[in-house]
């Protein structure tokens, strides 16, 4: 199901999610009022802005380097934060369904990635600035605080011995056979 949706998008509205101004002539005498990436470089380009001289995420380091610089930085390490993830979740635990915390988390983070989104698709004003600026705090402390903190103190659901418990409704981990016997139609 998710191929034909994707491949409907693909083959016949491939222009759909794209910015109208992205289609306007380009004249080398004026600069466009709002340009807006492609709509999978959003929540990236919301990131790369929302680094601003009066952010309050800007502050602690603007002795350090300029807001264009940290933008760019927090930009990409958006991208490197999720090459790290398997070592800032140490839970034994991996799958959600066995989490039921992380499970709640996890939707927040979908949220704000779809905050950020339509915040990198809204013009560098007010008050769209100050929300992808919460957005990309919680962006970053989705990764770096919360989930090695789930992973230290979240109760998980007993996990089953042997996938034949959930898929069969009981098992013997050792043989795999079915602890119940089977009927005969």
């Amino acid at each position: 199901m998710f191929l034909i949706f994707y491949a409907g998008f693909v083959f016949f509205a491939p222009n759909f999610l794209g910015h109208p101004d992205n289609y306007i002539q380009a004249n080398p005498l004026a600069t466009p009022p709002h340009i807006v990436p492609e709509w999978y470089f959003l929540p990236f380009y919301a990131i790369l802005r929302s680094f601003t001289a009066d952010a309050l995420i800007y502050l602690p380091i603007s002795w350090l380097m300029s807001a264009k610089l940290a933008g760019v930085l927090a930009m990409f390490g958006s991208i490197a934060v999720l090459f790290v993830l398997p070592w800032l979740d140490f839970s034994k635990v991996r799958s959600a369904k066995f989490r039921p915390l992380y499970m709640w988390f996890f939707w927040l983070f979908v949220i704000d990635c779809f905050i950020l989104g339509l915040c990198g698709a809204k013009p560098a004003e007010e008050p769209w600035t100050w929300i992808s600026q919460a957005a990309t705090a919680y962006y970053f402390a989705h990764f770096l605080v919360i989930i090695p903190l789930l992973a230290k103190f979240e109760k998980t659901r007993p996990v089953p011995a042997s996938i034949n418990e959930p898929v069969l409704g009981g098992g013997d981990s050792t043989t795999g056979a079915a602890t119940k016997p089977m009927e005969k139609a």
